[in-house]
């Protein structure tokens, strides 16, 4: 579950942007001002707005350490602040005086982007203060930018549709259309991914824009072989232009906001929808996961913030199988066995199964006998949806020794999809077993028990045609 726990009113005009560090939440707003907030009670802190910029603020973001928080404006300029007492450190002027539109710390303080309307991009000397590297796009605003967690590479989107990738010298590696109608935000996930090949530096990267698209691609670097950027998949979800994106910081989930007004949060391992928050009464404007705790901040043209917090069985969901599965077969943990409890909805027999010092070799010998005798659950239902579940699991972990992907097999069959279809819940099914169950289960979802919102199964092609390479790579 994702549940609302606090609503900040505090701008007088639109939210821009929201960012969080270990111990504070900065947003930015068209009133001019920042404010910041303890994540302890949500209180504004003393030295909050703060105040300098004599136009909107576009953008606001907070060094690796949390001890300087940076923001731009359409005033030109960009400006750094302490966060112990919320004084200004540097005013710096972006070349030409044009609009500032987004700014981002290097993973390792030492320099800061800032991007502008006319094109621009300039690196500054975090200590220092000074401008050492400049370039420009050759068309249109700069409108995004994301460092690569190594710090190796730099990503800046504009609003003419372009993804430009810079070294971190600034010079300019590749640049290709991305979103037809213009980007509006990008951002890497912190956690390297696998992309086949030995020795490259790999992280997954998403961008939206006003095509209404989130995409999805792969970053790879190394000394010998260079830079490669990859497409990989567009996450469905959304019916209007996608103002913002951001992932986890454990890279398990990426969240997304809209002009449909909604939130969306994504498993970035299966591309489902874990979530759709629909809080906001306009447009939503920014997005941001907070590093440390299960917190997410949606911020909107409805002059609110929102903060949200994820419990334990949605991060468990969150988590990749494969991962939880490699795990598995080095032996689960008691703490482990806990969190599968708790993402197959079963929370209410951890304290069952931890008095019992159930690990992940015990989990998977239970038996129907020694549910009701030894672990003396009474309920003859529970007892059959925990076998149900340690089934499925059995099932997957006989997958994953295949080399079968799981998001590359049905929920309902278990069996590698020969034609998947996206449901009205977000999860992608084998199309007949999915129309098969439509009719026979009065149009809820094998996932969430929930009754779908509709019956149309849409062609899900991006995943097809992932099964048939993976087919025609393991199956020759």
């Amino acid at each position: 579950m994702v549940k609302l726990i606090h609503t900040l009113a505090d701008h007088g005009d639109d939210v821009n942007c929201c960012a969080f560090s270990s111990s504070l939440l900065a947003t930015c707003s068209l009133d001019k001002t920042i404010r910041l907030y303890s994540l302890i009670d949500f209180t504004e802190l003393p030295y909050s707005p703060l105040k300098f910029h004599t136009y909107a603020v576009h953008c606001c973001c907070f060094s690796p350490s949390g001890h300087i928080l940076a923001s731009c404006s359409t005033d030109g300029t960009t400006v750094l602040w302490s966060t112990q007492n919320g004084q200004t450190l540097a005013v710096m002027q972006q070349p030409g005086g044009s609009p500032v539109r987004v700014c981002r710390f290097s993973p390792d303080s030492t320099c800061l982007a800032s991007g502008a309307a006319d094109g621009t991009v300039v690196l500054w000397n975090a200590q220092s203060y000074k401008s050492y590297r400049c370039s420009s796009v050759k068309d249109g605003s700069l409108m995004a930018c994301a460092f690569s967690p190594n710090g190796n590479l730099f990503v800046t989107g504009s609003s003419c549709g372009d993804l430009t990738v810079w070294d971190d010298k600034m010079r300019c590696l590749h640049s290709e259309k991305a979103h037809d109608l213009g980007i509006t935000c990008c951002d890497f996930s912190s956690q390297p991914v696998s992309d086949g090949e030995q020795g490259l530096q790999c992280f997954r990267l998403a961008s939206c824009g006003q095509d209404c698209q989130v995409k999805i691609w792969v970053v790879s670097f190394s000394h010998v072989l260079g830079f490669e950027l990859k497409y990989k998949s567009i996450l469905s979800g959304h019916c209007a232009p996608v103002l913002a994106c951001a992932f986890s910081h454990d890279g398990q989930m990426l969240v997304s906001g809209s002009v449909d007004k909604s939130v969306i949060i994504y498993n970035t391992n299966t591309q489902n929808i874990l979530h759709t928050l629909t809080q906001h009464t306009r447009y939503v404007t920014t997005c941001a996961f907070a590093p440390n705790t299960l917190l997410l901040a949606t911020g909107s043209m409805d002059k609110t913030v929102n903060i949200w917090q994820f419990d334990q069985e949605t991060h468990c969901q969150a988590k990749s199988m494969e991962d939880q599965l490699k795990q598995f077969t080095e032996d689960w943990s008691e703490e482990d066995v806990s969190m599968w409890l708790c993402a197959q909805g079963l929370k209410d027999l951890v304290g069952i199964f931890k008095t019992n010092n159930i690990d992940g070799k015990e989990l998977l010998s239970l038996t129907k006998e020694s549910l009701a005798d030894d672990l003396k659950i009474e309920s003859l239902g529970l007892r059959s949806k925990v076998l149900r579940k340690i089934e499925e699991l059995r099932t997957k972990v006989k997958s994953l020794s295949s080399g079968i992907p799981d998001e590359f097999i049905c929920p309902i069959t278990r069996e590698l999809m020969k034609d998947p279809v996206i449901a009205s819940d977000g999860y992608s099914y084998e199309k007949e077993a999915m129309e098969n169950w439509i009719s026979k289960k009065k149009r809820t979802s094998p996932m969430t028990n929930l009754v779908l919102p509709s019956v149309v199964l849409t062609p899900n092609r991006t995943l097809k045609m992932a099964i048939n390479r993976w087919l025609e790579t393991h199956q020759k």
